[in-house]
């Protein structure tokens, strides 16, 4: 073969193969992987590479379906079906294949292994580059299907018997949940995190906003921290498939519900906003 991919027992060449919908890599980016070089299929730095993939597995509670040996059984299987003797090898596991939900299914790892030719350089010729800012774990205002920290959240939030997870920032700067947003009322005014970077602009965010001008009820959108959840008369989650929610127990101490007319309010809004657009 030119090229080859496995994926749970299946093989053939790349463009032939298929996977599951429910996949959850398709949805969350939930799984992990290596790679490696291969000469005279042979992979380089085996044993290192595949350390790795365990380490890594093992810190997201993925039970990779294969032990080490017959991993690496595979692995050799595989490269002697490859046409090429010099190789790219590239594997991974992913959760499941499972109904879209942000906590834990309890299904089956899924593995992967895909085998490309590789010519390795000689690293002779030199490299033209460029810097960057890094801010690869700054674009929470992205919708990007890489969920591996909200997945590992909300799986948190479910142990710990609760149905979200707020986050802050070093400082106690809080910015959202593990798949909403959240806000407070504070001295009857609705404060939300300002939509930069640090949050994903949701859709019913905006939607509560609206709501408030429309009601009268002032908004800032401004930076709040956990002294603030802790002290709102209201902690309010919004989110596209729930509209207004309020919390009650923050990490086990009782929160809010010291505005119930507001929310009412509010929540009634939202309802019937969605009802009459949806009629």
């Amino acid at each position: 073969m030119h090229t080859l991919g496995y994926y749970n027992g299946r093989y053939d060449e790349l463009d032939k193969m298929m996977i599951p919908m429910n996949d959850r890599v398709c949805y969350f980016g939930d799984g992990v992987y290596d790679a490696q070089a291969c000469r005279n299929r042979r992979p380089f730095a085996l044993e290192e590479h595949l350390d790795r993939f365990y380490r890594s597995a093992a810190a997201l509670s993925i039970q990779i379906p294969l032990t080490r040996d017959e991993l690496k059984s595979l692995l050799s299987e595989l490269i002697e079906k490859m046409d090429s003797p010099d190789l790219f090898v590239y594997y991974q596991v992913t959760r499941a294949t499972a109904d879209r939900d942000h906590t834990f299914p309890d299904a089956k790892a899924n593995m992967w292994v895909t085998l490309r030719p590789l010519t390795l350089g000689d690293g002779k010729k030199p490299l033209q580059l460029i810097t960057l800012e890094d801010t690869r774990f700054f674009h929470c205002n992205i919708k990007t299907l890489n969920l591996i920290p909200s997945v590992m959240a909300a799986q948190k939030a479910k142990m710990a018997g609760c149905e979200e997870a707020v986050f802050y920032r070093p400082g106690g700067r809080v910015t959202e949940c593990a798949h909403s947003n959240v806000h407070i009322i504070r001295d009857g005014k609705l404060v939300t995190a300002p939509a930069d970077n640090l949050i994903l602009p949701g859709i019913a965010r905006a939607h509560l906003i609206r709501a408030c001008k429309t009601l009268g009820i002032e908004v800032l959108e401004e930076p709040f921290f956990l002294d603030d959840l802790f002290q709102a008369q209201e902690i309010l989650v919004t989110s596209s498939s729930k509209l207004l929610m309020h919390a009650d127990f923050l990490d086990g101490k009782p929160v809010g519900m010291k505005a119930p007319e507001t929310f009412e309010t509010l929540r009634s809004y939202l309802v019937q906003e969605f009802l009459d657009e949806t009629a």
